[in-house]
Order: C-alpha cells, then structure tokens, then sequence
C-alpha cells in the first residue's frame, strides 16, 4: 500500500533537487528548470502509459534524470566511448542520488532497490515496468526534444537515433507516438525512418 504522505515527500524533494536546474526550458511562455520540467513531462507519460503504475515505477519516473546538470556531457571526452560511459556514470549517479533521498524519508530498502532498478534499466526489456519507462522516455523525446535535436543534426544520424528509440518501444508506445503533431521535417524523418525500419 502506498502511504500518501511518504510518497508526496519523495515527489516534493525530487522536484526541489530538480529545480536547482540552472539550464532552463520556456514553457508556455515561462522559463522553467529543464530537469523539473523533464520529470514532470515524464511522469505524466508514465500514468498515461499505465494509470495503476506502482509506487516504485511512479517514483523511478520522477528521478529518472536527478541532478542530471551535475555531471554535463562535455566532462567526458566527445567520442562515441565518451557519450556511452557518461550515460553508463549518469545512470549510476542519478541511482545512487535518488536512493539517499528514499532512504531518508523512510522507504524500505526493497522499495529503494526497486527504483534503483528501473533508473538502471535492470531487466530491459524483460521486466514490463521497465518497458513502461523506456516508452515513456522516448515519447517525452518525440514529444518535446525531437525537433530541437534535429535542428542541429545530420539527417542520417537522425534517422539512425529515431530507428534505435522505436526497436526499444512497445507497440502501445508506436502508436501514441504516430498520433503526435510532428513538424513537416520531422514527419518526414520519422517517415523515412520508419520506411528503413520496415525495408
């Protein structure tokens, strides 16, 4: 059973880590803490997902990138090793972070270790609520980064990022992603990429 006080202190101090964001995001004309931003959008598309989510899964969405700033891309070396071992350190990081939160506000050790598995993406993708996640995390990118990222990248590397996303996608997932509003070129990426994907 979920005790509401203790859930609502996680969520509280999640948010209050996550406002610390220095990097900002204008939403609605406001200009927001991109990581408190990113775990709210996150979270939404996880009880969007699965309405009856566990506590554990619920919380592993709102730390999902805790504190994310702290250790920036740019610290490791810009080579295809150096972006794999800053996710590999990342998803450590945010682990180890929301586990000290958990711990302090009194979740039992096999709730902390539950959330650290899903921040992990223990399981994937045999474990369902690790699915639930991940299609949470792809369609947050489809949604709201998507035409950012391909504003400033070749369209081949696009093409490759959006064909790796939608392998790791459930079909429940493929099809919330083709019902979103996509810009012209980015229909047309995702088109192309999905035309490869079926070839």
């Amino acid at each position: 059973m979920i005790d509401p006080a203790r859930f609502a202190e996680a969520i509280r101090r999640f948010d209050e880590e996550n406002a610390r964001d220095p990097n900002t995001e204008i939403v609605d004309g406001v200009a927001q803490p991109r990581e408190l931003v990113y775990a709210q959008r996150l979270s939404e598309w996880v009880l969007k997902l699965a309405p009856d989510a566990s506590e554990p899964l619920r919380l592993a969405a709102r730390c999902q990138h805790l504190c994310r700033w702290m250790i920036p891309r740019q610290s490791y070396e810009m080579t295809r090793a150096g972006y794999l071992r800053w996710r590999t350190e990342l998803k450590a990081f945010h682990a180890r972070k929301a586990g000290e939160i958990l711990r302090e506000i009194g979740y039992p050790e096999e709730t902390v270790l539950r959330v650290q598995d899903l921040n992990l993406k223990k399981n994937f993708p045999k474990d369902p609520e690790s699915c639930v996640l991940e299609d949470a995390l792809c369609l947050v990118f489809l949604q709201y980064q998507f035409a950012e990222l391909a504003s400033r990248t070749a369209e081949d590397k696009m093409i490759n990022a959006l064909q790796k996303s939608w392998k790791k996608m459930t079909p429940e997932a493929h099809a919330h992603a083709l019902q979103l509003s996509y810009l012209p070129r980015e229909k047309a990426l995702l088109e192309r990429a999905l035309a490869k994907e079926n070839n």
